[in-house]
């Protein structure tokens, strides 16, 4: 059937800097800045990821450095000050850590991120062992589709089904913008196609000019 959906295995980045429990401080700088990440998988045993390091996860030190913690801040950012004393990954990671199957669909992985506000996510094999991450640029990838291929699946995976036998629909690709056009003699289909047709990854719109016969009910 569908081409789609692309699973997050087809985009993620499969080359994935991660580090230990016991990876100091100065060490999680070093390597985001030399890998140019701002945040790292944190493993452990057979490659299970166990957290993540983030530059904010780093931040508290900094924050506090010249100064106590204010009442306010004692009360309500205890993780924050914690972590400001941290010298390790296994003290300063956030943890459990957001994952998200290899086999995910790529809308899912985008729905995590959106739900628990994160800009990437390390992605975990059956075994739930680290094998990608992947980030919201990757997950950006589904339209770089061509409007070629965008309009090929949409004909194949949406009009013929539909509409069989009924040669006078049209699809038009442009930007990404798909547009249906033709009559078709099933009005009610019509708001399906739609819906069908925005459900192609790549798709950035759909126009439906679609409409009945006149003389369709």
């Amino acid at each position: 059937m569908f081409a789609s959906p692309r699973t997050v295995s087809e985009v993620m980045t499969q080359t994935v800097v991660a580090l230990g429990r016991d990876a100091t401080f100065k060490l999680i700088v070093e390597t985001m800045e030399q890998w140019k990440v701002s945040a790292l998988p944190v493993l452990e045993g057979e490659h299970r990821v166990v957290g993540v390091v983030s530059e904010a996860d780093l931040l508290p030190k900094e924050e506090f450095r010249d100064s106590d913690p204010t009442t306010y801040d004692e009360v309500r950012r205890l993780s924050d000050i914690a972590k400001a004393g941290a010298v390790t990954a296994g003290d300063l990671m956030t943890s459990p850590a957001v994952c998200v199957h290899a086999d995910a669909t790529v809308a899912q992985a985008a729905r995590i991120m959106a739900e628990r506000r994160v800009k990437r996510l390390p992605v975990t094999d059956a075994e739930g062992a680290l094998c990608g991450i992947v980030s919201r640029c990757d997950l950006l990838k589904v339209f770089l589709r061509t409007d070629r291929e965008i309009a090929d699946e949409v004909r194949r995976e949406v009009v013929r089904p539909l509409f069989p036998g009924e040669p006078s629909v049209t699809v038009a690709v442009d930007d990404g913008v798909v547009t249906l056009g033709g009559q078709v003699l099933e009005p009610a289909l019509i708001r399906v196609a739609s819906r069908l047709a925005r459900a192609v990854e790549g798709v950035v719109d759909v126009h439906s000019e679609l409409a009945a016969p006149a003389s369709a009910p």
